[in-house]
């Protein structure tokens, strides 16, 4: 059966992709490649990851323009929206050498690219391998930045909750907390996803966590908005780095 949106999010190893035909359909999977969604024999007519599309050449102190405009909507859950650091620092941090030495290349290339300087977070670092790997893919595919755009679990909770910003999180302490597990997952419910699939058996069957399950959801959500003509863009229009591609978190 067609499945024209994908919600997509990073998890350890992968990416946990959340396929939904808008109604009573969703299908779980895990996949080792952003590409392998749009190599797929039915490939989505439009998806939304959970990662930075559009990397700055410098960076000020607040990041991305995306990154300034989402932060006062969320509240408490502002934390969750991290500075993307320059792509000269992104590169310099992935590769087959020793991650401390990459560490190091990383936070000297972003202090020399950010204004104030300013080293990388070792949360953030740990991304720069998915982080690249959206960027070259779109480098190298520039018809799917028709297809993919950025989006942000947080923002699209936002949206779905009225435009009003979350008091419960989702993790306290790095572990799950179940009454934010629980409201996002009603969210989801109330727009239309199916949620018998959002559950701890499910996660550990994909190797992922449960909330891996209900961003990638709700990453869902905001390509159905996107294929509608529905979605908010942060910035609107969106801006463009030096390669073309979009800068903008959509919801």
């Amino acid at each position: 059966m067609p499945l024209p949106f994908a919600g997509i999010d990073g998890c350890r190893g992968g990416w946990i992709v959340a396929r939904w035909d808008g109604n009573a359909n969703l299908r779980l999977m895990r996949v080792a490649a952003v590409a392998d969604v749009f190599d797929a024999p039915q490939p989505p007519v439009t998806a939304a990851v959970d990662m930075p599309i559009g990397l700055p050449e410098r960076i000020g102190a607040k990041g991305r323009a995306p990154e300034r405009l989402v932060r006062p909507l969320l509240g408490k859950r502002q934390s969750s929206v991290f500075s993307v650091p320059s792509r000269a620092a992104v590169m310099a941090g992935i590769g087959d050498g020793d991650e401390s030495e990459r560490y190091r290349a990383a936070c000297a290339a972003a202090r020399a690219s950010s204004d104030p300087p300013r080293a990388v977070a070792k949360q953030c670092f740990h991304l720069f391998p998915k982080i690249a790997e959206v960027d070259l893919l779109l480098r190298n595919r520039p018809e799917l930045c028709n297809q993919l755009v950025e989006c942000h679990p947080e923002v699209a909770f936002f949206v779905m909750n009225g435009q009003r910003a979350l008091e419960l999180p989702k993790k306290v302490h790095n572990r799950p907390h179940p009454p934010g597990l629980d409201l996002r997952i009603r969210l989801l419910e109330a727009w239309g996803i199916p949620t018998d699939l959002l559950n701890e058996q499910n996660a550990r069957a994909l190797g992922a966590g449960l909330d891996d399950l209900v961003d990638a959801c709700a990453c869902a959500v905001s390509a159905r908005r996107m294929s509608d003509g529905k979605a908010l863009s942060f910035p609107d229009p969106p801006e463009r780095d030096a390669f073309g591609l979009p800068v903008a978190i959509v919801a």
